[in-house]
């Protein structure tokens, strides 16, 4: 069965990384591009994750999960090779009410990572449910390469129209009308 679609509102919710190592980096590197609110437990700490850390004033615990450590976090990810360590962290997060996800792990997840373009507050996600990440990736890129330059910047337009108009038909008429003629204008030929 694929996986339910969501854009969740990371605003006050706090992420655990289990995992000090390349991949726990790659995960940080994508969760910073929706929170700061991150906290990192590793007994390593690899230069990368170290750097991202510092630059974004995250807490890392220097040493080993801890049964207990998922309590109070929205989403733990566990990004360690240790496949006890993986069970243990869900089985905890399912007990607490945190979304898990254990790196290469399906079966300890609660939502898997997207390939994802994200332009400003547009965001476009790409998953195959598990099945075959890097076709995720290589379509992400290839849309990509289709989007219009100004993506960002009209986005950020069509949010302050919005903000600015009353709610009814009128708004919802204009903005469609918007987006639309964008639309329109950057692929009308393809």
């Amino acid at each position: 069965m694929a996986y339910f679609p969501a854009f969740l509102d990371l605003t006050n919710r706090r992420t655990l990384i289990i995992g000090g190592g390349k991949i726990a980096g790659d995960k940080l590197e994508h969760m910073l591009d929706f929170t700061a609110d991150i906290t990192i437990i590793a007994p390593k700490i690899s230069p990368r994750v170290g750097e991202l850390a510092a630059k974004h004033h995250l807490t890392i615990h220097k040493r080993p999960y801890q049964k207990g450590d998922c309590k109070g976090y929205f989403i733990v990810i566990v990004a360690v090779d240790n496949l006890e360590v993986q069970k243990a962290v869900w089985q905890e997060c399912q007990e607490v009410g945190a979304l898990c996800n254990a790196v290469d792990s399906v079966e300890y997840c609660d939502f898997i990572y997207p390939s994802y373009i994200k332009e400003g507050d547009m965001v476009i996600a790409f998953s195959s449910g598990g099945a075959s990440p890097s076709l995720s990736k290589y379509l992400r890129r290839a849309i990509q390469k289709l989007l219009p330059k100004d993506l960002a910047e009209f986005v950020a337009e069509l949010r302050t129209l919005r903000k600015s108009l009353p709610k009814g038909r009128e708004r919802m008429q204009l903005l469609d009308k918007k987006a639309k003629e964008y639309i329109d204008k950057h692929f009308k030929d393809r």
